[in-house]
């Protein structure tokens, strides 16, 4: 399966009654087991794209399009979002199958793929636990297996760790990589942090801001797995700098506006 989005613009209007162009002819694609991040400065409509991509949101212009699904079948979207929203009158094991559910699995596949999720992100023991009984980052693993479980075509998340202190966010996104190892599903990710965008990322999509525009699509030519290790420092850091170069200009515009 292939993700097309194509020249897709977003226009809205603000509480002035006047046109706002949040996002401006975007055009790339996600191939099958490809992880995609966008990366921004502040206001670059990247959310807007993610939830457009997702069906959350209609575009003003242009579409989505996924290639290669059999006859008419609607594309499975598994989405994570900042906010981590769990049910909080369900259980962790609750949680987890809810799209399982939806889609009409039979009690034993439920239990079978629950289990086997709720393993993988490492909240085993914890099948019964309530949200408020749990920490951020183990909320959030369970918001990643409830995802994960239904096995979607296109995995959609949405600076997922932000929330999250950064010791847990740098386990998490260890942890990530090595679910995304064993899924390869084909995924968008949002983050406005360049070093996440760089560890995570077989491309990187570089949006300006005001309205977005796709600046450039940079390859990370870098082991899925370690990049973090010492013989990847160099160009590690040398796809950052050429990130925070393109989106330089635009983060201090966002700041001034915010001031």
């Amino acid at each position: 399966m292939k993700v097309v989005v194509n020249d897709v613009s977003k226009t809205y209007k603000d509480k002035k009654g006047r046109e706002v162009t949040a996002l401006q002819n975007i055009n790339f694609s996600i191939n099958q087991n490809e992880f995609v991040v966008l990366v921004g400065p502040s206001g670059c409509g990247k959310s807007t794209l993610l939830n457009i991509v997702g069906g959350l949101l209609s575009s003003s212009k242009g579409g989505v399009y996924f290639e290669g699904l059999a006859g008419d079948k609607e594309p499975t979207l598994g989405i994570v979002f900042q906010e981590i929203a769990l049910f909080p009158w369900r259980t962790v094991y609750e949680n987890v199958i809810f799209g399982l559910e939806e889609q009409g699995v039979s009690k034993s596949e439920q239990k079978e793929k629950g289990q086997f999720y709720i393993d993988m992100v490492g909240l085993t023991g914890f099948e019964n636990a309530y949200p408020k009984q749990l920490s951020g980052g183990m909320r959030q693993r369970a918001g990643i297996a409830r995802a994960f479980a239904v096995h979607p075509d296109l995995l959609l998340m949405d600076e997922p760790f932000s929330a999250l202190d950064a010791q847990t966010r740098t386990i998490m996104l260890e942890e990530l990589v090595g679910i995304w190892q064993k899924t390869r599903l084909s995924t968008l990710y949002v983050t406005h942090n360049i070093q996440e965008a760089v560890y995570l990322a077989d491309r990187v999509i570089v949006l300006s801001r005001h309205p977005g525009q796709i600046k450039n699509i940079i390859h990370i030519d870098l082991p899925k797995v370690g990049r973090n290790k010492e013989e990847h420092v160099l160009k590690f850091e040398d796809y950052c700098d050429q990130i925070w170069q393109l989106i330089r200009h635009d983060a201090k515009e966002a700041i001034k506006e915010e001031d």
